[in-house]
């Protein structure tokens, strides 16, 4: 039986005297392993937790869960051991709807609160459009992933993949389709955006809305790409915004 930290974070190798953890959430339908490129640009005294969600990867045997309160729930709890550290939270579209929830369930069980906010390629939440992917047929979703791009022909093509990944999409779309924004107090914490400079569904103008989620700085940073920038070969931008980011606030 795995550990439960194991579960969340499969490809984590803690590192050897870290200042801080970033914990990184995924996007609609991707895993732990989509952050491997930017934990490899990331400076060595950030030790990277890139969550593993139900129902992917080692976990592929979970339901994947449908709804951002039950998940949040489940993040919190299973997260509970690890926030005895000075740490942050990055999240990826999807993610970062869920890094912001996250927060402000801990904000609500009065636990440490993140050091930062790293809010990308997601339109605020209280701005969030009102899409229905979860419920497009099969073939309508394979079209839809190969538009946003970051999933190749060859896995597109494979029946016997799709099958386990539209399962995760179709549940993750529900995450954010279902999400129903609460008005709360804006976050007492520092919050980055990034942006792609060709990003049709979270354009500048929705991620600048960000800025009212907190009483502390925000950052906008344009990354080149477009929605799926995460995927490319060279994130030195975005690791140089986090790092220094990160270095300002562990000074504070």
């Amino acid at each position: 039986m795995k550990q439960l930290s194991e579960l969340w974070f499969p490809h984590r190798t803690p590192s050897v005297g870290a200042s801080v953890r970033l914990f990184c959430f995924p996007f609609s339908g991707g895993n732990a392993s989509a952050y491997g490129t930017l934990t490899r640009a990331l400076p060595t005294n950030i030790d990277v937790c890139a969550i593993q969600l139900p129902g992917r990867g080692g976990r592929l045997r979970e339901a994947p869960v449908a709804q951002i309160t039950q998940l949040v729930s489940m993040l919190a709890d299973g997260l509970a051991q690890h926030l005895d550290h000075p740490y942050a939270f990055f999240g990826h579209s999807m993610g970062a709807l869920i890094a912001f929830e996250l927060t402000r369930e801990l904000r609500r069980r009065g636990r440490p609160l993140p050091l930062h906010l790293f809010a990308s390629a997601c339109a605020a939440p209280n701005i969030l459009d009102r899409d229905q992917t979860h419920k497009l047929s099969d073939d309508q979703l394979i079209e839809r992933l190969r538009a946003l791009g970051g999933t190749s022909d060859e896995v597109l093509a494979c029946r016997e993949l799709m099958a386990m990944i539209i399962p995760v999409m179709r549940a993750d779309a529900a995450i954010s389709e279902g999400y129903e924004y609460q008005a709360q107090a804006p976050l007492s914490i520092p919050i980055t955006a990034f942006c792609g400079l060709m990003d049709e569904k979270a354009p500048q103008a929705q991620m600048e809305v960000w800025q009212q989620h907190t009483t502390r700085t925000f950052h906008m940073n344009m990354v080149p790409g477009g929605h799926m920038f995460l995927l490319a070969e060279e994130l030195d931008v975005v690791a140089a915004a986090v790092g220094q980011a990160l270095d300002a606030t562990c000074v504070h």
